[in-house]
């Protein structure tokens, strides 16, 4: 059962080419879900630090819990949305998982770190 569209409305629709032409338009719900999870990694404060010290410093776990002032257990799930967003990556030297940005972290980076 649909509900009526008021006259205007459908009016406008027909200006813009109909509904199928403006859903044609909208970006796909796969570039929305990917856009979804990287704005709900940088929601929070804590992560938005390390992704601010990583535009700095590529580092290890132990001088980002220096800087975050958190346990490992909260600073690995921390870090784990900020890879899963890709915002991060880690690569293994020795003993050390070595994170630093990615380019889409960079850029993000430079939205909100690098213009004070």
């Amino acid at each position: 059962m649909n509900p009526k569209i008021p006259e205007y409305m459908q009016e406008e629709l027909k200006e813009k080419g109909g509904l199928s032409k403006i859903l044609s338009s909208m970006p796909s719900s796969k570039l929305l879900r990917k856009q979804a999870q990287i704005y709900a990694a940088l929601s929070d404060p804590l992560r938005l630090k390390i992704l601010c010290f990583l535009g700095f410093q590529r580092s290890c776990v132990c001088l980002i819990r220096e800087v975050v002032k958190i346990s490992y257990s909260k600073l690995s799930y921390h870090l784990s949305i900020l890879k899963k967003a890709k915002l991060i990556k880690g690569e293994k030297r020795g003993n050390y998982i070595i994170y630093s940005l990615t380019q889409e972290g960079r850029e993000y980076y430079d939205k909100i770190c690098g213009g004070e």
